[in-house]
């Protein structure tokens, strides 16, 4: 007998994980209905198959109707953004959204919910050994606005569990690299920079890089392998940032970098950076305080537990930078030239 497909909602189709979600959910054949902004970018949604219904995170009764009918609930969007000068709107959006909407799942007989969280939100080690699931943190421990919503919101999300049963599974992505990073990421914004020639210095910090469509393997993995209430951070390789920009030159035919900046020196720079865009009244600064700060540490990982009990299995980091080249070449974020090929 043919299996029925299953009718899931996604918040984030339009972003960069979530349009990944969107191919791989879309592949699988769920029938997705993608949560859209009536204001939002839409160029992710090209050429996939979905219903598009217009609703925010902020508007409840959106949600409401959003998620009529749906038995499998996604919910990857998010306000991620390192720098905001109100950060009220950010936990509107983060925290009360996302509350909102796994209520209005609940209400509506949703019986699964995959709610995509940060590494942001997992304490780094200092001992050498790699963060994972257990390392857990203190919101004293969260720099900046982003990782503070993303932290509270994680707290209201298993308390959901806990307190009312609700049958959410929760992932914890690394640092995305791949197609379709629209604005771009910030991630995205170094990888233009430096396939452009123009990041001649770097600082002392890491990554766990990963290939955008593995985080989107991983979610499909979640809703179908992982247990109510858990926790699995959806990574790859741990890599230095000086590693990266050096495979983004290999990769372009770019000088590599050659200076090394320390932090102390980069801070002043930060600041002067985020008060010319206060200035502005617009946009957002390329280098900010608390991203000069998380650098202090290296954002390395481990993602056994996901390959232990999803099945996860995440390619090579150099084949998710070589296609998120491959795709800001295509889409003229960078000028065009010839890609090497790596070995892997």
């Amino acid at each position: 007998m043919e299996q029925k497909a299953v009718t899931t909602l996604l918040t984030g189709a339009t972003g960069f994980v979530g349009a990944a979600v969107l191919r791989c959910l879309a592949k699988a054949g769920h029938n997705v209905r993608a949560l859209v902004r009536p204001n939002s970018d839409r160029r992710n949604l090209s050429g996939v198959d979905c219903e598009i219904v217009t609703g925010d995170l902020t508007d409840q009764g959106s949600l409401k109707r959003a998620v009529r009918g749906c038995e499998a609930v996604f919910h990857v969007a998010a306000d991620y953004r390192i720098w905001v000068p109100d950060r009220e709107k950010m936990n509107r959006v983060n925290v009360q959204g996302t509350v909102d909407l796994i209520r209005a799942a609940a209400a509506a007989g949703v019986s699964r919910i995959v709610y995509t969280s940060s590494v942001a939100t997992l304490r780094l080690r200092d001992d050498g050994f790699l963060a994972d699931e257990q390392s857990h943190a203190e919101l004293s421990d969260m720099i900046g606005a982003y990782k503070q919503s993303k932290f509270l919101a994680e707290q209201e999300v298993n308390r959901l569990v806990s307190d009312a049963g609700i049958p959410v599974v929760i992932v914890h992505p690394t640092a995305p690299f791949g197609p379709g990073d629209v604005k771009p990421t910030p991630t995205g914004r170094l990888v233009v920079e430096a396939a452009s020639g123009r990041m001649p210095a770097y600082v002392n910090t890491g990554l766990n890089v990963v290939h955008v469509d593995d985080v989107a393997a991983g979610h499909l993995l979640a809703y179908e392998k992982g247990a109510v209430g858990e926790t699995y951070i959806l990574g790859g390789e741990n890599r230095t940032l000086q590693w990266i920009l050096e495979t983004v030159a290999e990769l372009t035919g770019q000088p590599p970098p050659r200076i090394r900046l320390p932090h102390w020196f980069v801070t002043p720079i930060a600041y002067i950076w985020e008060g010319v865009t206060r200035i502005r009244g617009s946009g957002e600064p390329m280098m900010t305080v608390d991203s000069v700060r998380m650098s202090r540490k290296r954002m390395y990982f481990s993602i056994e537990k996901a390959r232990r009990e999803l099945g996860y299995s995440p390619r090579p980091a150099v084949e998710a930078l070589r296609d998120e080249i491959e795709w800001f070449y295509k889409h003229g974020y960078i000028v065009q030239k010839r890609i090497k090929k790596y070995s892997t």
